[in-house]
């Protein structure tokens, strides 16, 4: 199975350093935007589901949680 980089969805932690992402109900934190995806592709991998490709942009990944 292949997911879309667009599935994965970072935002900033409120009260903390740092960053987390979700995609397909796994959860990553980590420090940088590249720290937190990188963990999320291979979280993902563990349960042979490949991205497809890279995004453009991390930075266009970023979404806010309210």
């Amino acid at each position: 199975m292949e997911v879309s980089p667009k599935k994965i969805k970072i935002f900033k932690i409120r009260n903390r350093k740092g960053y987390a992402a979700v995609c397909l109900d796994h959860l990553t934190e980590g420090k940088s935007l590249s720290e937190v995806y990188s963990r999320m592709v291979k979280a993902i991998r563990r349960n042979n589901i490949s991205v497809q490709g890279k995004p453009p942009e991390l930075k266009k990944l970023l979404s806010s949680i309210k």
